[in-house]
């Protein structure tokens, strides 16, 4: 989604911070086919405390003992392009919930691959 910004859809992955995935954190696995995908970008959330299916309340406390901590993996792009990415979260989320959002996009800034503003844009 490079060009000007509007409609768009975002799609949010939650799961645990421990699933794995070909032996590498599941987020992880997300983030990298999501790029692959050459989806606009991808960005993953810890969260401090929650509770799914497991009715299980993992929380970041001190004195927790449970360390496995919510994680959200949200990206935004077309629709066309985010509909194009779900049969690959098909293959690799097991456990987890899969949410997709209309949203309107309201700025988009590509870079280079330098990390510079793209040709025609100002800094952020």
């Amino acid at each position: 989604m490079t060009g000007p910004t509007g409609r768009a859809l975002r799609l949010t992955v939650l799961v645990g911070e421990h699933d794995t995935c070909h032996h590498r954190p599941l987020y992880s696995e997300i983030v990298h086919r999501a790029h692959q995908a050459g989806l606009a970008g991808a960005s993953v959330f810890r969260g401090i405390e929650g509770f799914g299916s497991s009715s299980m309340i993992h929380t970041s406390r001190l004195l927790s003992l449970n360390e496995d901590m919510p994680v959200a993996v949200v990206i935004v792009d077309t629709e066309e392009r985010v509909r194009a990415f779900l049969p690959q979260l098909d293959e690799i989320v097991t456990e987890g919930l899969v949410t997709l959002d209309e949203c309107e996009a309201v700025r988009y800034t590509a870079r280079t691959a330098s990390g510079e503003p793209g040709e025609g844009e100002t800094p952020a």
